[in-house]
């Protein structure tokens, strides 16, 4: 959960930054911040689980770019469809889905490389605490 959080948190920030560019009204900008990172947060819950089948995790697949793609596809998606329905205008609608995910999306490759790096440490920590891998001198 506080992997999901902390991108939570990241989207939040993005998506309001471009929601009131693009209107240049703080209560749509704010509507538009506040409910498309909502549904992607959901969105990438879910993406977390699938991705965390074994099968793919280990797979060839299951390195951070090929993620990053596939949350990409979800991520264009939610931001369209919420941008329209909340403005009305296919433009806004149009400009948010290119835009706002594209920013997103780095920040998704980044938030993921860091979160594999912090779980490869936490995993070799725990393999040289173990009590029958630890070197005695």
């Amino acid at each position: 959960m506080k992997k999901t959080l902390s991108f939570a948190a990241i989207h939040f920030t993005v998506a309001f930054s471009i929601a009131y560019l693009l209107t240049g009204d703080v209560i749509l900008g704010s509507l538009i911040a506040m409910i498309e990172p909502m549904v992607n947060t959901v969105a990438f819950y879910f993406h977390e689980k699938a991705w965390q089948w074994p099968v793919l995790k280990q797979s060839r697949f299951g390195k951070p770019a090929n993620k990053t793609v596939s949350f990409a596809v979800i991520h264009f998606s939610v931001a369209f469809s919420v941008a329209y329905l909340l403005s009305g205008s296919w433009m806004v609608g149009g400009v948010m889905a290119l835009i706002e995910p594209s920013i997103n999306t780095l920040a998704y490759l980044a938030h993921e490389t860091v979160w594999q790096r912090k779980e490869q440490s936490r995993q070799k920590a725990d393999f040289l605490s173990c009590p029958h891998h630890s070197v005695t001198h």
